[in-house]
C-alpha cells in the first residue's frame, strides 16, 4: 500500500521535472486543471477567492514547496507515531470492539505511515531535507483516553489539510489530487473514530461544512504532543493583549495551550468545539462553569503567577496554562 502511494507521487513528479528546477517545479500553476481544480473551487471556504483574486499560498511557507510537504510530514509523522505506540500497549481486548475494532485502528495506523513514507520520498526526490520524527507525549492512560486523543488528532489533521489547500494549489499543483486523496482518508479516520468514543455529545460528521485551520492554529494544538523535535515544532504562542484575552476550547484541546498576560487582563473561554468542557485550576483559584458550543466564560487574574489548568471532564488532554506577569 504504502509504496503504491509513493510511487503516484513519483510518477507525477516525474511527469512535470524534465529538466525543471524544485522551485519551477513546484510553481507550475497550469498543472491545475480537470477534477482537482472543480474540486478546490467547490469547496465553500476557496470559491469566493478562485472566482476572485486567485489561489494565493499561506505566508508560513515562504513560497516554498518543499515547506508545505514537510509541513504536511510533521504531522503525519505524530499520527504515525502515536498508532504505532498505542498498539505496542494496547491489545484487542481493550476496546469495546474487540478484534474488528482494533484491525481497523490498526489499519488506521498503517494509512498514517504510509503517508510519512510517501512524503518523505517525495520530499527527497525533490531534494529537499524531509523532517525527521519527534518524541512525543500523547498523555492518554487507557484505551477509552487513546481514542479521545484520537479523535483530536484526526480532527486536526482534515482540518489542516484543508486549510493547506490553497497553498498546495500554488506551491505544488501536481499533487494537488494526491493531497486531495489523503484529506479524504483522513476525514473517514476522524469519522470512525468518532463513532467509537463513549460521548453522546461527539458526531461522526459535526458539520455541512469543515472549517479548516491555519498553519498557527494547527501547531498550537498539534504542539503540546511534541517533546522534542528537529526544528518543526510548532511557532511561540504571542502574547495576550494587556486587558483581555481569549482562549478557545476546540475538540480536545486549548488555543493557545501557553498564555501569556499582564496583571489585571480578563480571560475568556469560548467553547468551538462540539464537546463540553470547562477551565478548572490546578491550585483552585478558578474554575469555570461546563460550557457546550458558543457558550464562553471569563476569569480576571489580578496577581503575578503561573497557572495551570485542565478541562476536568478530559484532564488528560486538555492542559494548559496562563502566566501572569
Amino acid at each position: 500500500m504504502s509504496q503504491e502511494i509513493a510511487d503516484r507521487f513519483m510518477a507525477a513528479i516525474r511527469d512535470e521535472r524534465a529538466g525543471t528546477s524544485r522551485r519551477s517545479l513546484l510553481g507550475k500553476t497550469s498543472l491545475i486543471g480537470g477534477g482537482a481544480a472543480l474540486a478546490l473551487a467547490a469547496v465553500p471556504g476557496f470559491r469566493a477567492t478562485a472566482q476572485s483574486d486567485g489561489l494565493t499560498a499561506d505566508p508560513y511557507f515562504e513560497d516554498d514547496g518543499i515547506a508545505i510537504l514537510n509541513y504536511a510530514l510533521t504531522l503525519e509523522h505524530l499520527e504515525a507515531t502515536f498508532y504505532r505506540e498505542a498498539f505496542a500497549t494496547f491489545t484487542a481486548d481493550d476496546f469495546a470492539g474487540g478484534q474488528v475494532v482494533y484491525d481497523l485502528l490498526v489499519q488506521i495506523g498503517d494509512h498514517e505511515a504510509a503517508h510519512v513514507e510517501a512524503l518523505t520520498a517525495t520530499i527527497n526526490d525533490l531534494g529537499g531535507t524531509a523532517v525527521e520524527e519527534a518524541s512525543y507525549d500523547f498523555g492518554y492512560t487507557d484505551a477509552a483516553s487513546f481514542l479521545a486523543t484520537a479523535s483530536a488528532i484526526e480532527n486536526v489533521g482534515v482540518s489542516a489539510y484543508a486549510g493547506a489547500a490553497p497553498s498546495v494549489a500554488v506551491l505544488a499543483p501536481s499533487l494537488v489530487a494526491t493531497a486531495l486523496g489523503i484529506h479524504s482518508v483522513e476525514a473517514r479516520h476522524a469519522a470512525y473514530v468518532a463513532s467509537l468514543l463513549d460521548d453522546p455529545e461527539t458526531s461522526p460528521f459535526p458539520d455541512a461544512v469543515d472549517a479548516p485551520r491555519t498553519p498557527d492554529e494547527v501547531l498550537a494544538i498539534a504542539g503540546p504532543f511534541i517533546v522534542s523535535s528537529d526544528g518543526a515544532a510548532p511557532a511561540a504562542t504571542p502574547a495576550a493583549s494587556e486587558s483581555a484575552a481569549t482562549v478557545e476550547m476546540v475538540d480536545f484541546g486549548f488555543e493557545p495551550a501557553e498564555l501569556e498576560v499582564t496583571a489585571g487582563t480578563t480571560v475568556t473561554w469560548t467553547n468551538t468545539g462540539q464537546a463540553t468542557h470547562n477551565a478548572s485550576a490546578d491550585d483552585g483559584s478558578f474554575k469555570t462553569e461546563f460550557l457546550s458550543n458558543g457558550g464562553s466564560a471569563s476569569v480576571t487574574f489580578d496577581e503575578p503567577g503561573t497557572f495551570s489548568y485542565v478541562c476536568t471532564l478530559h484532564a488528560g488532554l486538555m492542559q494548559a496554562t496562563i502566566t501572569v506577569t
